[in-house]
């Protein structure tokens, strides 16, 4: 029996990251991408979320900012990325490499999603999972964990300002919920009042 789990397992292929970082932050003044929070920009922690958590290769999708990213990553320019989220998430699937067997998709906007995350929807996935999603207090939001058979499924539903969420929500009978409360936060950075004061959590002021 485990010998069969471990085959089973090695023909997973691998998981991509896949990070949305494209958008203005019209709310905030500036691309947020660029924002720093104790002392790392929020793209740089969202590649390492990410890589960390086990994906490879991991892929950023940037908008109204360019700018040099670490190696562990490399840029997907959308120039649709003022029509919303929507655009984003069509121009990473685009981008994925063949080879490729699932999808995580993160947010740069929320610094206190983190690694561990990232593996409990690895493990889901190697469990069985073909889709699935992060909760919080039972609430969906992100990272989600979406298997290539789905991929042209959320691609079609990827409009304007809605990146996967109209999936979950139309395909929730196959959609894995993945708690993650203890390990994550899912808050994210729209304002200067929300910099401020997730900046005292990683000792800024």
């Amino acid at each position: 029996m485990a010998t069969g789990v471990a085959e089973s397992k090695k023909q997973l292929g691998p998981v991509a990251g896949l990070l949305l970082a494209a958008g203005a932050g019209s709310r905030l003044g500036r691309p947020k991408a660029l924002v720093e929070l104790g002392g790392q920009r929020l793209v740089d922690r969202g590649v390492h979320t990410l890589a960390d958590g086990g994906c490879v290769p991991v892929l950023v999708v940037l908008g109204a900012a360019e700018t040099e990213l670490p190696d562990r990553a490399s840029t997907v320019k959308n120039p649709d990325w003022a029509t919303g989220m929507g655009s984003s998430v069509r121009a990473g699937i685009d981008a994925l490499p063949p080879d490729v067997d699932a999808v995580i998709i993160a947010l740069a906007d929320q610094p206190l999603v983190t690694p561990d995350a990232v593996r409990r929807l690895l493990e889901a996935r190697e469990q069985g999972a073909r889709a699935a999603v992060a909760t919080y207090k039972g609430n969906q939001r992100n990272p989600v964990m979406l298997g290539r058979e789905y991929w042209s499924t959320v691609y079609g539903m990827a409009v304007n300002d809605v990146g996967a969420r109209a999936f979950l929500r139309a395909y929730s009978h196959v959609v894995t919920p993945v708690a993650c409360d203890d390990v994550a936060d899912p808050e994210d950075i729209d304002t200067e009042e929300d910099l401020e004061r997730l900046s005292g959590l990683f000792g800024g002021s």
